[in-house]
């Protein structure tokens, strides 16, 4: 039995006595929030409230004004400058792209990494907002989302400050090393580059789901083609939700517990709501594209090993020169911090201009945790605003 495999065992195996143990301690607490005049009634009404509260699914919304000026089949451009900019460069926020909504930038109000670029004094601000799977993109390719990419960068000036958030990062990482001279600093959040490195479940669940056929062949991919092909063409947002689901088998099941320990508090409740709302709202991907990512880089780990091609031509990391600020969480799952800081191996930037942050946390509260943004973000891109 592999080491991966018997990892993930051990985990599923533990997970029964986990819920128990998280069933009591959340049952406790919310038993020694009842007033002693309660009644079965105040208990069914609880229930009934917290229910409701873990059931509810509404569209997740951006949070702050802004301005949609330009559209593709696989994205939008919105634009979140202040009134009259004090930035001259413009920067450009490509985010997470992996079954949900693109407004977790902005997820609420005080957890939205856009106003805290913006308030870092990054204020000619513009996010690219991804579009779910459609019939106008289904064949969409990652030249295509290239392409936006480089158009955008030309709308707004010609040279960027680009930031990307999770596969958001590795599509700016090839943007860079496609077109160095367009990029001004480089920051990437929770960003996977060297997809082999570290331990991560999600490394070990796509290598268990491959077949043992020829490296880069149809047999490794096979699975993962088939789910498409099922799909009509598309990578279904759900199977994404789910797959994370099973990456952290608990996780789940203690928001649920939590919920019911603190459903007398309204704010709690919101926040559980407004989380579920955005997690649970799936988006689906173009299915070449995501059938591209899996052999490429998730198991040919080609973006390291100098080997990938796109459009025609060779990604060269060693072409990047700029600044880089590399950003991972503690607790990450997803994308271990190995993952996140093997950039600086590869690239031509000075030692001196990498920037390394590691924040307390797992992959989420990278991009919308109110200490990651307070603590982190909001220092990092002023250093980038004074480059700028």
């Amino acid at each position: 039995m592999s080491s991966p495999t018997a990892r993930m065992l051990n985990e599923f195996a533990l997970t029964p006595l986990r819920m128990a143990t998280a069933a009591t301690n959340g049952w406790a607490h919310y038993v020694s929030t009842l007033p002693r005049s309660a009644t079965p009634l105040d208990l069914n009404r609880d229930l009934l409230t917290w229910w409701r509260a873990r059931s509810v699914r509404e569209r997740p919304t951006w949070t702050h004004p802004n301005e949609v000026v330009r559209e593709w089949p696989v994205a939008r451009l919105r634009d979140y400058s202040a009134p009259e900019p004090s930035c001259a460069l413009p920067t450009l926020l490509l985010p997470p792209q992996a079954g949900h909504d693109s407004c977790i930038v902005d997820y609420a109000p005080g957890q939205s990494q856009l106003l805290t670029l913006r308030e870092a004094g990054l204020d000619l601000l513009y996010t690219l907002d991804w579009a779910g799977a459609s019939a106008a993109n289904l064949h969409a390719t990652v030249e295509d989302y290239l392409a936006v990419v480089a158009e955008t960068v030309q709308l707004v000036g010609g040279k960027v400050n680009l930031v990307g958030d999770c596969q958001g990062g590795w599509l700016a990482v090839l943007y860079t090393a496609l077109h160095p001279e367009r990029v001004n600093t480089l920051t990437i959040a929770g960003a996977p580059v060297d997809f082999h490195a570290g331990e991560s479940p999600l490394r070990d669940w796509t290598r268990l789901l491959g077949s043992a056929g020829r490296r880069g062949g149809a047999g490794e991919i096979a699975l993962y083609r088939a789910m498409v092909e099922h799909s009509g063409g598309a990578q279904r947002g759900r199977s994404q939700v789910l797959g994370f689901k099973l990456l952290e088998p608990l996780a789940e099941w203690e928001r649920d517990v939590a919920l019911l320990a603190h459903i007398r508090d309204p704010e709690y409740v919101a926040r559980h709501i407004e989380f579920t709302n955005w997690f649970e709202w799936t988006q689906d991907v173009p299915g070449g594209f995501y059938l591209w990512i899996v052999e490429h880089l998730f198991l040919n780990n080609e973006l390291v090993t100098g080997e990938l091609v796109v459009g025609g031509l060779r990604v060269d990391l060693g072409l990047i020169e700029c600044p880089l600020f590399l950003i991972a969480g503690t607790a990450d799952h997803i994308t271990p911090a190995d993952q996140v800081w093997a950039l600086a191996q590869h690239v031509a930037t000075p030692p001196e201009s990498v920037h390394r942050e590691l924040v307390r946390g797992g992959h989420l509260g990278l991009f919308m945790g109110r200490e990651s943004l307070r603590d982190h973000w909001a220092p990092l891109m002023r250093r980038v605003r004074a480059l700028s």
